[in-house]
């Protein structure tokens, strides 16, 4: 009784765990879901609010927004298509990997360019403007260079899987366009020593010139016979007709 009791004690327990355990797996899901949302969301009103200032706002704070802009816009579609190409094609984990070490220099780069959008001295923020368009520059060249490599890369083997299927279809194709129209099934082949030396052609000709009733005997054909008049008392009767009456003599 006492072992029923400890086994049941166990598994209300492990039920317990599992709950928890199930639970903080779907809190942390949720909470990570979350928190991409509002990642998102941030992002989205950051560079909305960075395009209306590079479009409408003058002088210096229009360019340091537009250096963000562009910054933000090339690495994160770099970031997108190597993220995406290397489920596909495992070499671009090395890619990935230089992208992730481009992107600290592009993150520190933004950074500096948001705390300089809030400095009251816009003239040395003006001198410094040079060395913030290279250094942008520099970053946005080698992100959208790897992200055109990969994005030629994946082209080259869509374009050579596509040849090689239509080198496929091709053969197929021309396959399926082989056809042999088979006028007559061949004869036997004759037997080495008999009569069947001469053509099959001859024997199929005098065959089917050969009437169905008029078997030979002993090789030799039947003569035709003549044709004579029919005789009108052996005319066929039909049930419709009537039966013609003998003529008297008086």
């Amino acid at each position: 009784m006492e072992a029923v009791i400890l086994i049941l004690g166990l598994l209300v327990v492990a039920f317990m765990a599992l709950g928890v355990y199930a639970t903080v797996k779907v809190v942390g899901a949720a909470r990570r879901g979350v928190d991409r949302t509002i990642t998102q969301a941030r992002r989205t009103v950051e560079d909305t609010t960075l395009r209306a200032k590079s479009y409408g706002q003058l002088g210096v704070g229009g360019e340091l927004a537009q250096l963000r802009l562009s910054l933000r816009t090339s690495m994160r579609a770099t970031q997108d298509a190597l993220r995406a190409g290397v489920a596909e094609d495992a070499s671009l984990s090395e890619s990935l990997g230089l992208f992730d070490r481009l992107s600290a220099h592009g993150h520190e780069l933004d950074a500096e360019l948001k705390a300089l959008e809030r400095e009251p001295d816009k003239a040395t923020v003006a001198s410094r403007l040079p060395g913030l368009k290279e250094r942008t520059a520099q970053i946005t060249r080698s992100a959208d260079s790897l992200r055109w490599a990969a994005r030629d890369r994946a082209r080259k083997f869509a374009d050579d899987e596509l040849s090689a299927l239509n080198a496929q279809i091709d053969v197929e194709a021309g396959a399926l366009r082989h056809w042999t129209t088979v006028d007559e099934a061949p004869g036997p082949s004759p037997e080495w020593g008999g009569e069947a030396d001469a053509p099959a052609a001859d024997h199929r000709s005098a065959a089917d010139h050969r009437p169905s009733s008029d078997a030979p005997e002993g090789g030799r054909r039947k003569p035709p016979e003549a044709l004579t008049a029919r005789d009108p008392r052996r005319s066929t009767a039909y049930p419709w007709q009537k039966t013609t009456r003998p003529e008297t003599t008086n």
